[in-house]
């Protein structure tokens, strides 16, 4: 009897003692961990885990689509965040024993309640309330210093083909880049898509005519490296002359990864956001 009670004394302290080792199975993810002071334990993430440049050192478990179950079982983790997804990852990772918790980043309110989340699963708690609340209050400043200001017609492309305007697709509406340019003073053109992320032509972005344009080119690209020099990203565009943005030399070439990353810097996202519709920086 007494070893009985001992037994699941220790597999109760089990439970209750933070996870000492993490494989993170995106980006966002990844980010959250090391914001909240808990890079050590990190020990598995993706391919496209780049920042901070800590992450990239770590053992790397695939992509989000495509995880390697051999190598993640091969970490041993105690615990393997997963974002939801079409793949049903975390299901997998539990049907092989693993304690994968999936957790939601689809929209502003769901990154900021996915850091508390975190911080709560790890033993973090106090560090997750400081995280949470920073982006709140840098999401707020930018609302108000954009309430002021006009609504711009913004079309956000995240991904085409390399050096043609072809492939593209767009930002559309219920996601949470949806929600920062219009935050940040921006009338997402396709907010009204029934995806989240459509497939974009030329002719529907004649139509829109956007007075902005905001072009990733390939959202998988390194950070820092557009696809195209700044001539070639220019040629694209200006054989459109007709829009509004080619006009008012409104079209932007983005080349940081933080604006599509739901994670801590989404308050860092806003501010971008807010300067390259408007020109506004926030100090």
């Amino acid at each position: 009897m007494r070893t009985l009670t001992l037994a699941l004394l220790l597999a109760s302290a089990a439970l209750a003692a933070p996870p000492a080792r993490i494989v993170s199975t995106a980006p966002s993810l990844t980010e959250t961990l090391f914001a909240l002071g808990l890079g050590d334990r990190v020990v598995g993430v993706t391919e496209f885990c780049r920042y901070p440049p800590e992450a990239a050192a770590k053992p790397k478990i695939g992509t989000f689509i495509e995880p390697n179950f051999e190598r993640i079982l091969a970490l041993k983790p105690d615990l393997v965040l997963v974002v939801r997804n079409p793949v049903q990852l975390a299901e997998k990772l539990q049907r092989l024993g693993l304690r994968a918790v999936e957790i939601p980043q689809e929209t502003l309110a769901e990154i900021i309640a996915s850091i508390r989340e975190i911080g709560r699963l790890t033993g973090a708690e106090a560090q997750a309330r400081l995280v949470a609340g920073r982006v709140e209050a840098e999401l707020d400043l930018v609302r108000r210093r954009a309430a002021g200001l006009p609504r711009k017609k913004v079309l956000f492309l995240i991904g085409r083909s390399p050096g043609t305007l072809q492939g593209m697709v767009g930002v559309g509406g219920g996601n949470f880049l949806d929600e920062l340019i219009r935050l940040a003073g921006g009338q997402n053109v396709l907010a009204s898509s029934p995806m989240p992320y459509p497939r974009v032509s030329v002719e529907q972005i004649l139509a829109a005519d956007p007075d902005v344009i905001l072009d990733m080119g390939d959202f998988a690209h390194r950070e820092g490296r557009p696809m195209e020099s700044g001539r070639e990203f220019l040629g694209l565009w200006s054989a459109y002359p007709v829009l509004r943005a080619v006009r008012q030399g409104a079209v932007r070439q983005v080349d940081s990864e933080v604006l599509i990353r739901p994670g801590p810097r989404v308050g860092e996202a806003a501010m971008r956001l807010l300067e390259l519709i408007h020109g506004v920086r926030v100090p």
